[in-house]
């Protein structure tokens, strides 16, 4: 178990739950199933170098990676973390989601640290797409990494993405699915059933990582370590996630997918997370 990573990903549910509580909206749930792939990409380390290479007091320079949040409503996670690197001043996430407020409730490219400015679900992995191949022609090693939700599987434009990064043959493209289970009308089986993601993904040329448990640590820098491996195609990491994960009253619960906090939740949370933090 890496103790840092616990530590820092305790921190950040913490700063991104009060948020979503001052802000009286937000999308606890999803928001929680996320946290601990963030947290691996922005903290995490392979060999003594960074998995995701950001530099909040350079953030445009030349060897910087790229991340694309396609599952935008989470964004208060990816906030969470760049205010806590410093990107800008923590005290702005007193306001996430306000009027007039730096942080929006979706990625916003004024933002410091963040990449692209994101509304609409399944448009993310072409965003990254773009990306990572303007970084191949300029012959560039900087990686591009794409987050989406499992729901917006049922997207047509994000397999369009998928069959044009496997032709180009992106290996600079990592897409990782929060595999949660659940979106916003009910589990994502029900509403319109993905399958398999594994099968899917290969029939269009990626190669693919599957994480059992996508909060353990361990599990996801391995999957960062094989992806690292991988020549001349992108990977996918399917990650296993569960809904509201370190809400122990709401885990794997539909209705607290897009939720906000109250404060007797929100004290509750704090007391079960304060020991780790």
């Amino acid at each position: 178990m890496d103790v840092f990573l616990e530590k820092k990903a305790a921190q950040i549910r913490l700063d991104a739950l009060t948020a979503i509580h001052k802000s009286g909206c937000g999308y606890a749930g999803s928001v929680m199933s996320v946290v601990d792939i963030l947290v691996a990409l922005y903290y995490g380390s392979l060999s003594g170098s960074p998995i995701l290479n950001c530099d909040s007091k350079n953030p445009d320079f030349d060897g910087q990676d790229y991340l694309v949040l396609s599952k935008g409503h989470a964004v208060i996670a990816q906030y969470a973390i760049l205010a806590d690197l410093g990107f800008f001043d923590k005290s702005e996430l007193n306001y996430f989601g306000k009027q007039g407020s730096l942080l929006s409730n979706r990625p916003y490219l004024k933002v410091p640290g963040i990449t692209v400015s994101n509304i609409s679900h399944g448009q993310g992995l072409s965003m990254a797409l773009g990306i990572a191949l303007s970084l191949k022609m300029d012959k560039r090693n900087n990686k591009v990494f794409a987050v989406l939700g499992d729901g917006e599987l049922q997207e047509g434009q994000v397999w369009e993405a998928a069959m044009a990064a496997s032709h180009y043959k992106l290996d600079n493209l990592v897409a990782i699915v929060d595999n949660n289970k659940v979106q916003a009308e009910g589990n994502v089986s029900a509403i319109m059933d993905i399958g398999c993601i594994q099968d899917k993904f290969e029939a269009f040329g990626w190669r693919v990582v599957q994480v059992t448990d996508g909060h353990d640590f361990d599990k996801l820098l391995d999957a960062f370590r094989r992806a690292e491996s991988n020549i001349r195609r992108p990977v996918l990491i399917w990650c296993h996630t569960v809904c509201g994960k370190g809400m122990v009253f709401a885990e794997g619960k539909q209705e607290y997918r897009d939720a906000f906090i109250t404060e007797r939740e929100l004290n509750e949370i704090i007391s079960n997370l304060k020991e780790t933090v």
